[in-house]
This record gives structure tokens, C-alpha cells and sequence, in this order.
């Protein structure tokens, strides 16, 4: 097998696929959510405070931005089934025997939208990622969702991943305003979110919004 030709897959299956599938699942939810969408981009402008561009430095004070991101993966996992994984030894877990060698595949897009876990766990509310110290990435205690999976072999990739969505996601929104397309009678419509199932889970929809210049 060509091997340079499998790591180029991965990389474009893995990294950027799943990358701006999030930032569109981002941008869709946002447009559903003007209130949302308005909090974020006197956040991103106050921040920017008349430097004329979002740069690497602002990041660190988006603490809503980072809110909003984290919520869109949390309902919509862009590998909703994670990469398989393999028992090494006979185990139980919650009281089903799991043998050796069991293949185990994780739902996380079902662990994300847990009632038992999350309060109004179908709706888009970032505000409950505000206070919350727990970070993106693979290599945290909180399984509550695992967007980028978990422990060792969780997502390598997030450390570039999550800069690279909050950079590309703040300039789109401090230099735009954003609005969805009008329908038939000159209402703003909204967005369909309905779910196109395959190896990521995208919008069964072109997502069509209308950008408006913006400036300080």
C-alpha cells in the first residue's frame, strides 16, 4: 500500500473534515441563535478593541467563544462513533461480562446528549460551559462528552485543531454580521439542522447565510 497516500487520508478525514464540519455546525447554530450569536461578537469585539483583526493573542480572553464551541461539540460530535478500540483482558462493566479482544465502539454523540447527564441536553446553551474549568481536549477526567475521545488514545490532533476553529471562527465574527437567507414573504428563515449520517455527521443541508460587512 502507498503509506504517504493513507497518511494524506487521514489527515483530510481526521483533521479537516471533522475541523470545518464543527466550524459549520458552529455557524449554523449561531444563526438559530441570534442571542447567542450577538454575545459572541461584542465578546470577540471587545476583546479586538480597535486592533483591526483577530490574532492568536485575543484567544485567550474568549472565554464565551470557547463556551460556544465546546457546546457545538458536545451536540454535534463531528465522529459521532469514535475510532474502534479493543478490551485487552476479561472484564465488567456494568455487570456485562466483556471478554478479551471485544471490539468496543463509543457513541459520542449519544454521550453528549445524555439526559441523564445534561439538563435540557437537545438544546444549544453554552452558557453551561462558562464557569466550567474543563478543557477541549482528549486528556481530561470529564467523560461527560468526548468529542475528541479520551486517555491515551484520544485525538492527537486537538491541540491544533481547537486554536485553528477559535481563530477562523472569531475572524468570521468580528468582521461579519450574520443573518440567515430570507423565505418566501421577505421572513428571515431558519436554519433546517436536520443530520446527514457518514463517517462525520454534517448538515443535511447547504448551509446558505448572508454576510454583512462589518466595522469599528
Amino acid at each position: 500500500p502507498c503509506w504517504a497516500c493513507m497518511i494524506i487520508q487521514d489527515m483530510f478525514a481526521a483533521a479537516t473534515d471533522t475541523t470545518y464540519t464543527t466550524m459549520e455546525w458552529t455557524m449554523a447554530e449561531l444563526i438559530n441563535h441570534p442571542r447567542v450569536m450577538q454575545k459572541l461578537q461584542d465578546e470577540i469585539r471587545a476583546a479586538v478593541n480597535g486592533a483591526g483583526h483577530v490574532t492568536e493573542d485575543h484567544l485567550g480572553t474568549l472565554r464565551y467563544l470557547r463556551a460556544v464551541i465546546r457546546e457545538t461539540l458536545r451536540l454535534h460530535a463531528p465522529l459521532p462513533l469514535l475510532l474502534p478500540r479493543e478490551t485487552l483482558e476479561d472484564t465488567e462493566l456494568l455487570g456485562y461480562r466483556v471478554p478479551a479482544r471485544t471490539r468496543v465502539v463509543i457513541n459520542a454523540w449519544a454521550i453528549g446528549r445524555d439526559p441523564a447527564t445534561w439538563e435540557r441536553a437537545e438544546e444549544f446553551v453554552p452558557e453551561r460551559f462558562v464557569d466550567d474549568p474543563a478543557e477541549y481536549g482528549a486528556g481530561h477526567d470529564d467523560f461527560r462528552a468526548v468529542p475528541f475521545g479520551a486517555g491515551r488514545r484520544g485525538c492527537p490532533g486537538v491541540g491544533f485543531a481547537v486554536p485553528s476553529m477559535e481563530l477562523a471562527l472569531a475572524g468570521l465574527l468580528y468582521h461579519f454580521d450574520w443573518e440567515p437567507p430570507l423565505a418566501a414573504g421577505g421572513a428571515a428563515s431558519k436554519l433546517d439542522l436536520s443530520e446527514l449520517f457518514g463517517i462525520s455527521v454534517r448538515l443535511k443541508t447547504a448551509l446558505h447565510v448572508v454576510a454583512k460587512p462589518w466595522s469599528p
